[in-house]
């Protein structure tokens, strides 16, 4: 295991929310922590409505494309956030898990998908503080 902590994120379509929390652990804890996400069944695209949330904040996570969870991923991580996908996600023992009980941002309007990212923002920075505190 690297010295640096590896989170991956999860959520059914790899689309939204994991996608957002990502982009917000890359971009405020730098290389820091290593940064996966994944889904249960993912789409074929990344959530436009939250593409352009996260650029409101200055985060661009245009280009990602959604990934498959593999049994690899979960391996490889410290710390494994599931965002309402259920029993999708192996679990191994040792690592941690957290269970993000966030509202899924397909098909909802801007407002109610920037409260979902301002949501994922605090969650995240907790985590940080959690994972890599600042000296």
């Amino acid at each position: 295991m690297s010295s640096k902590p590896t989170v991956l994120f999860v959520c059914v379509h790899n689309a939204g929310r994991s996608q957002m929390a990502a982009g917000y652990l890359e971009a405020l804890a730098g290389d820091r922590i290593e940064v996966l996400s994944a889904g249960s069944e993912p789409k074929d695209q990344i959530n436009p409505v939250a593409v352009d949330a996260m650029a409101e904040e200055g985060i661009d996570i245009a280009g990602n494309t959604p990934k498959l969870l593999t049994v690899d991923a979960v391996k490889e991580s410290d710390v494994v956030i599931t965002m309402g996908c259920g029993d999708a996600c192996p679990i191994f023992p040792g690592k941690r898990y957290e269970d993000w009980q966030l509202d899924d941002p397909a098909g909802q309007d801007a407002d109610t998908v920037r409260r979902i990212r301002d949501e994922i923002r605090i969650r995240v920075e907790t985590l940080i503080g959690e994972l890599a505190p600042t000296t």
